[in-house]
């Protein structure tokens, strides 16, 4: 199993590359509604654009190479998955309603039998 080791240090030039893609971000929705006047597209490419430079800002940085990163391994575990079948997964759903049907009935003939006992029974209350 190979898992990729990253240190995360968090130096001055890092922080201000994740304070510059949080700027970009906040300039790209000025930017769309600034340019609301000149028509839809011109929003659209704005914001998308700006989106577009916060986010290759973000992914320079060490938190950003560490999210790339986290999202390798994480899409590498998913492949080692072994996913049941058609038949194993309706064999299984039918387990669980089987199991919440009779445990639905046991949980409604204990209220009952409780019900009868305290207020038939020990208080002599008739319904």
């Amino acid at each position: 199993m190979v898992t990729s080791q990253i240190q995360t240090i968090h130096t001055a030039a890092d922080k201000a590359k994740v304070a510059a893609s949080v700027a970009m971000l906040l300039v790209s929705l000025v930017v769309y509604y600034v340019l609301g006047r000149h028509g839809a597209l011109f929003q659209w490419l704005g914001l998308l654009a700006g989106l577009t430079v916060a986010v290759v800002i973000f992914l320079t940085s060490e938190r950003g190479k560490s999210l790339v990163a986290f999202g390798q391994d994480s899409v590498r575990e998913v492949k080692k998955v072994v996913w049941p079948s058609r038949t194993e997964a309706i064999q299984m759903t039918a387990y669980v309603f089987g199991f919440v049907l009779i445990m639905a009935v046991f949980l409604w003939l204990t209220d009952k039998t409780l019900e009868w006992f305290f207020y038939d029974f020990v208080l002599g209350w008739k319904k």
